[in-house]
C-alpha cells in the first residue's frame, strides 16, 4: 500500500493544519465562555481539548494563534488576564449556534448574543456558563503553556474544574451520563462534524476487566482466517474462557449450526467458510462465546 510521507518543516502550516485536523478525528469540542478583566463576555468552541485528570479533575484544551496572522484568540487574552473559563459541553441540539460563535467578531462582542444562545450566571467565577448547553464545567486556569511563537502554535489552558452543572434530562437510571440523550457532537476535518448518537455508538468490552488470552493463542486456523478481521480476533482474544470440547460438540445442536453443517457436509470447505462467516457474524452481535464454538467447530473438521 503507498504512502504519502510528509515533513511538516517543509510543508505550509495551513496544509499540515488541514491534514492534522483531518486525521485526528473525532475530536471533543470545548466551548469555552470567558471575561475579560471589564467583563465584556467572549464564547468560541475549540476542538483542540479533552480531560487528562480526575483527582484533580484537570480539562486542557488549546487556543491556537491563527495562522494567517500569528495573531492570538480573545480567548486566550481573556485567559491570561483572569485565569478562568467555564467549558461547556455542545450537543446536537446547538451545534449551529455553537459554530456561529466561532465567527470571529471584533472584541467587546458578545458571542452569547450573536448566536442566541442563554448566559447563566456561574457559582465560582465570573464567565456565564450556556444555559441550552447540557454539561459545563466551572474552572479555574492553573496553568498557560505556550507551544511556540509562531501562527499555528498552540497553547495548553489547562484548567481545574470546580464545579459540573449537568442537565438531569441526560442522565439515565443509575445518574450516569446516557450517550444517546447527550447527543453530544465532535469536530472533523474540514467543514465536517459527527453526530455521536445513534449508529455512531458502538460499546466493546473493556479488557481491564478481564484478562483476555490474546491473540497470540487463537489457533493457527482461525488466527490465518481470511473472513476474521483484526477486529474478531481481537474480540476473541479479550476471551478468558475457551469452551471446551464437551461444550463445542453440544453446538452442534443448535437449529442454525445443524442446517449449516447439513448443507454443506459433502462440501468441508465450503463448509469451513461458511462456519467462519458465521462465526463472524456472531462475534458482530456480541455472542462471543456462541462464535468461538462454531469457529471451533470449524477446526474440527479435519
Amino acid at each position: 500500500m503507498p504512502y504519502k510521507t510528509i515533513d511538516p518543516q517543509d510543508t505550509k502550516t495551513a496544509e499540515v493544519h488541514a491534514l492534522l485536523l483531518g486525521a485526528i478525528a473525532p475530536r471533543p469540542i470545548a466551548f469555552a465562555s470567558t471575561t475579560d478583566l471589564d467583563g465584556n463576555v467572549n464564547l468560541s468552541p475549540f476542538s483542540f481539548f479533552n480531560v487528562f485528570s480526575a483527582k484533580p479533575p484537570i480539562l486542557v484544551f488549546s487556543p491556537a494563534r491563527r495562522v494567517r496572522d500569528n495573531t492570538s484568540k480573545h480567548t486566550l487574552e481573556n485567559i491570561l488576564a483572569t485565569k478562568e473559563v467555564v467549558i461547556n459541553i455542545a450537543n446536537y441540539d446547538i451545534v449551529e449556534q455553537m459554530s456561529l460563535a466561532s465567527t470571529e467578531y471584533d472584541r467587546g462582542i458578545n458571542e452569547f448574543i450573536k448566536s442566541g444562545l442563554t448566559p447563566l450566571a456561574s457559582v465560582l467565577v465570573a464567565p456565564p456558563r450556556v444555559q441550552e448547553a447540557p454539561v459545563a464545567f466551572e474552572c479555574k486556569v492553573n496553568d498557560v503553556i505556550s507551544l511556540g511563537p509562531e501562527g499555528g502554535a498552540g497553547n495548553l489552558v489547562i484548567c481545574e474544574v470546580l464545579l459540573m452543572h449537568i442537565n438531569e434530562a441526560i442522565l439515565d437510571e443509575n445518574g450516569k451520563i446516557d450517550p444517546y440523550k447527550l447527543d453530544g457532537v465532535a469536530r472533523m476535518g474540514g467543514d465536517y462534524y459527527l453526530r455521536a448518537n445513534g449508529d455512531c455508538i458502538f460499546e466493546l468490552p473493556k479488557p481491564v476487566k478481564n484478562r483476555g488470552v490474546g491473540v497470540d493463542q487463537l489457533p493457527d486456523y482461525i488466527r490465518n482466517s481470511s473472513i476474521l478481521s483484526g477486529n474478531n480476533l481481537a474480540r476473541l482474544g479479550n476471551t478468558e474462557v475457551i469452551p471446551t470440547a464437551a461444550e463445542v460438540e453440544a453446538f452442534r445442536q443448535e437449529p442454525i449450526v445443524a442446517y449449516t453443517l447439513n448443507k454443506y457436509k459433502d462440501d468441508k470447505a465450503r463448509l469451513k467458510q461458511e462456519l467462519e462467516i458465521l462465526g463472524k457474524k456472531l462475534l458482530e452481535d456480541n455472542q462471543v462465546q456462541a462464535a468461538w464454538k462454531v469457529l471451533l467447530l470449524s477446526g474440527n473438521l479435519g
